[in-house]
């Protein structure tokens, strides 16, 4: 009987291909214009949407890499570069950001004349590119930390370059240029604190944290539940990737036989109700004979 356990993973290149395409495209306009409008607003958002060019591409060579084979040197193939490319476009995107804020707020002790109206044409433009790009990336948010990262920046960017637009039209209604970089920082908090999670969730998983939507204490009371199961040790849960989830337990039973029936029902449970894929179960009996090395109080949780 088998177990395979494979997620399925929906085929992101197009969405991939159209969105940096059109990321780029719109990076080399905002660049251009910002300088010629002197506006830090848009060069700050060009430098933003850059980066998010770069977090577009990581996250699609990780897509990539993540469906390569297993090998006698990766047995678990590249699954974990989903992860590391999570990690690495939020600490990018931090670091950028941080950039920005140092020359917005120089900005304020030396205002500079804005081309409002240019400033609210080109914000209107990225609103359209960022929200029709974030979309493509909607329907796979939930299930995939990878693709989430994705989601959030584009995201993120529509709501950027729409904060962009109210200050172009302020700055041409009320004259007052502190607003450029004003918006700037305003710009930098709402994509750090939408960052934030990201960063933690993809650290997290990183290091081999318990995903955050796999509750471990229900998973420890459902294996001791089981017909004959005494004790249970070395219980371990991880993320193979931002899609799949691995697990690993020694079990103590007083059974005098385990058949495969037995374990295969448990990896199913396991798989349906806790989103665990790849389980790895150890049965131990329980006799005057026990011994396990791992049996210690290092290894239980």
């Amino acid at each position: 009987m088998g177990h395979d356990h494979t997620h399925e993973v929906k085929n992101y290149n197009r969405s991939f291909a159209i969105g940096i395409t059109l990321n780029i495209i719109f990076v080399i306009i905002e660049a251009v214009y910002g300088v010629l409008a002197d506006s830090i607003a848009l060069i700050a958002d060009a430098g933003h949407n850059l980066s998010d060019v770069v977090g577009l591409l990581l996250a699609w060579g990780a897509f990539y890499l993540a469906k390569k084979h297993p090998s006698l040197q990766r047995t678990y193939g590249l699954r974990k570069v989903t992860i590391l490319a999570s990690l690495s476009s939020a600490i990018l995107l931090l670091i950028a950001m941080g950039a920005i804020a140092w020359e917005s707020v120089g900005r304020f002790s030396n205002p500079q004349a804005v081309d409002g109206m240019t400033v609210i044409v080109v914000a209107a433009i990225g609103v359209v590119i960022n929200t029709l790009t974030a979309l493509l990336f909607m329907e796979g948010k939930k299930d995939d930390l990878n693709i989430r990262g994705a989601y959030l920046h584009m995201a993120a960017d529509a709501a950027v370059s729409l904060g962009v637009v109210i200050a172009g039209i302020a700055i041409l209604t009320t004259g007052w240029l502190w607003l450029d970089p004003a918006i700037s920082l305003a710009i930098v908090l709402v994509i750090l604190v939408s960052t934030w999670g990201l960063l933690r969730d993809s650290f997290n998983l990183s290091v081999d944290a318990v995903p955050t939507n796999i509750d471990v204490g229900k998973v420890k009371n459902y294996l001791l539940s089981l017909d004959d199961i005494t004790a249970l040790h070395a219980l371990h849960v991880w993320a193979l990737s931002t899609t799949e989830n691995a697990l690993t337990v020694h079990l103590v039973s007083s059974k005098k036989e385990i058949d495969n029936l037995y374990l295969d029902e448990i990896q199913e449970y396991l798989h349906h109700t806790f989103s665990i894929g790849h389980s790895t179960i150890q049965i131990e009996r329980n006799d005057e004979n026990y011994i396990c090395d791992l049996d210690t109080k290092e290894c239980q949780i």
